[in-house]
């Protein structure tokens, strides 16, 4: 989208804007809100010490405390929303941050419970249970919390740790702010000496255009903007990572991604599996660039080119037929699935569609129980974007079925499963665009999609996961994080993927770290790479009729948290303990790199 046709958001017909009024009519009510919130707080306080009293006080606690919650969830997901529509309205920024101290005082007033659980024991608790049903729910809960038992430390240091969540939030906000409201990127030229404004929503759009100057102008003005900033961006990413050490150090975990992985009863197995299974087939991403430079017909593959149309004049997709095509491709989930993602995405006003000046590149799924589950993208009117859509779409009807069936306690869901989810959304669209067409552009058009998916999720994230690990390892080693150390970690693992088949800039691909938020939340971009594997293994026995999967599957999705995530899978049918999938899943790949190789000649 040039400087041309870029609309300024109000310019935006409001079918394609989130529904705020839904969350809260008026700023005004959001205002009063946060401020009576902020004075109900105290209301949590009563029954600090009091919960060995018995299985009503008790009961009273977990009440006052999910009522807090609820309506916390309500705040700060209407003070997110707004603050992303516009990183550079102040108004925005402002909430967020009231949002952000309003999470931190109740996380802080309410951190007496566990502690209190943990001495009451876990016989008595049990006992309490049986006597008051409407306490039963919590059994899962407190299964897991006994789970942790040994990581939850005094009433005092669990407060002291729950206040430190504002303060510990603001590195991922000053990237934000940093990258999002004040980058200012050289426009792209292309090959007619046209120039078109470089900004976080359409540099995707500028990677996958046809004319290679404007990639290549494109590519090196974002990077070399982030390069500029280089120093503030590692201290940044680096005061992150110490704060990573610091709490799972507070919490007697050997290291950070024991600390991050034990949150949810996954084993580090799980981690080294995918790295280890990734590394052995990178040999298949080697053949894909090979590939892809002859299709091209390039004498060297930049890694701007990886985005490059391979077919000519591809298919517009309105935001309306990708929701139809996704709508058809899920129908093996039944009516109800699909009449609610139509509904969402059409009627109740779920989704911010387009892209507008301040409006980040991040896409996401946003809300929690009481609001709609939101989702902002910067739709582009091309299959890339209806992938993604169906990618949000998934995300977002995992919440939505979530908090339909389950207590509010078990209505989220872990990372690790979320992005199950996702990526089993674009597998099934995949599926129904490759079986109803056999148009030979369409069929590249849809490879190429599926190719861009992976690369993301499946040469992209394990390489992030790559350079998280060892970084954190070297923070955890006493060593310093400046900003070449780990420019020159992100592109020695880059040369490694991409072998000899790609030519690139080292310096330009050893700044790739900073251009993704994700680091910011500790071991998270390795979640990407599992959930591509259980995704497809999951959306392959649905696409193959067998019986019974797609009940599971739905069952998965309504689990919620009441499970923890990879029994939660194994419920679905994928067991992640164990390197099938992600091998399964590089199968899937190769496949697709064979049928490509197949069409293109």
């Amino acid at each position: 989208m040039t400087e041309t046709n870029l609309r300024m958001r109000a310019e935006i017909p409001e079918k394609y804007r989130w529904n705020a009024p839904s969350v809260f009519p008026i700023p005004k009510d959001w205002e009063a809100e946060a401020a009576r919130l902020q004075e109900d707080i105290s209301q949590i306080s009563p029954y600090q010490g009091r919960l060995a009293q018995g299985p009503q006080v008790l009961l009273g606690a977990l009440q006052t405390q999910e009522d807090l919650l609820r309506r916390a969830g309500r705040v700060m997901v209407y003070a997110l929303l707004t603050n992303r529509q516009d990183t550079a309205d102040q108004d925005g920024a402002r909430m967020y941050g009231v949002a952000v101290g309003i999470s931190g005082r109740l996380r802080a007033a309410t951190a007496f419970i566990n502690p209190e659980l943990l001495a009451i024991g876990r016989e008595t608790l049990a006992q309490w249970l049986e006597v008051d049903p409407n306490l039963k729910v919590y059994d899962h809960y407190l299964d897991d919390l006994f789970r942790k038992q040994q990581h939850v430390r005094s009433a005092e240091v669990e407060e002291l740790l729950g206040s430190l969540g504002p303060a510990f939030q603001n590195t991922r906000q000053t990237a934000n702010m940093l990258t999002d409201a004040d980058f200012r990127f050289a426009p792209a030229v292309d090959g007619h000496g046209v120039e078109t404004t470089v900004f976080q929503g359409n540099y995707p759009d500028l990677l996958k255009g046809p004319d290679r100057l404007a990639r290549r102008t494109a590519y090196e003005h974002y990077t070399d903007t982030y390069l500029q900033y280089k120093n503030t961006l590692a201290s940044n990413l680096a005061t992150s990572i110490q704060q990573n050490v610091f709490t799972s150090r507070a919490r007697r975990y050997p290291d950070t991604l024991s600390a991050a992985l034990f949150e949810n009863n996954i084993p580090v197995e799980v981690f080294h599996n995918l790295i280890d299974v990734f590394r052995k087939n990178l040999p298949t991403w080697h053949r894909y660039w090979a590939i892809r430079r002859k299709a091209l017909g390039l004498s060297e593959l930049q890694p701007y080119d990886v985005w490059a149309p391979l077919v000519g004049n591809p298919r517009t997709v309105s935001y309306e037929q990708a929701i139809d095509w996704i709508g058809q491709a899920l129908a093996p989930l039944g009516e109800d699935y699909v009449r609610a993602l139509r509904k969402g995405a059409l009627q109740e006003r779920w989704i911010d569609v387009y892209p507008a000046p301040g409006k980040p590149s991040s896409q996401f799924s946003a809300g929690r129980p009481g609001t709609h589950p939101f989702i902002f993208i910067n739709y582009g009117d091309n299959l890339f974007s209806a992938s993604t859509l169906a990618h949000e779409l998934g995300h977002s009807m995992h919440s939505y079925l979530s908090w339909q069936n389950q207590p509010l306690v078990y209505s989220g869901h872990s990372i690790f499963i979320a992005e199950v989810a996702s990526n089993f959304h674009q597998a099934m669209l995949r599926g129904y665009l490759l079986k109803t067409s056999t148009d030979r552009p369409f069929r590249i058009s849809v490879i190429e999609e599926a190719m861009d998916n992976f690369h993301r999720y499946f040469f992209i994230m394990p390489t992030l996961a790559r350079f998280e690990y060892e970084a954190h390892r070297r923070a955890e080693r006493g060593q310093g994080l400046a900003a070449d150390d780990l420019n020159n970690l992100m592109a020695d693992l880059f040369a490694e993927g991409y072998g000899r088949e790609m030519t690139y800039d080292r310096a330009r691909v050893g700044i790739t770290w900073a251009t993704f938020g994700h680091l910011y939340t500790d071991y998270y971009v390795f979640q990407y790479a599992t959930g591509i594997s259980g995704a497809n293994a999951l959306a392959r026995a649905i696409l193959a009729g067998e019986p019974g999967a797609a009940g599971r599957y739905l069952s998965f999705l309504k689990a919620g948290s009441s499970l923890y995530p990879l029994d939660a899978l194994k419920l679905a049918g994928v067991d992640l303990t164990t390197p099938q999938p992600v091998e399964a899943a590089f199968q899937v790949l190769s496949g697709l790199v064979d049928e490509l190789e197949r069409l293109v000649g």
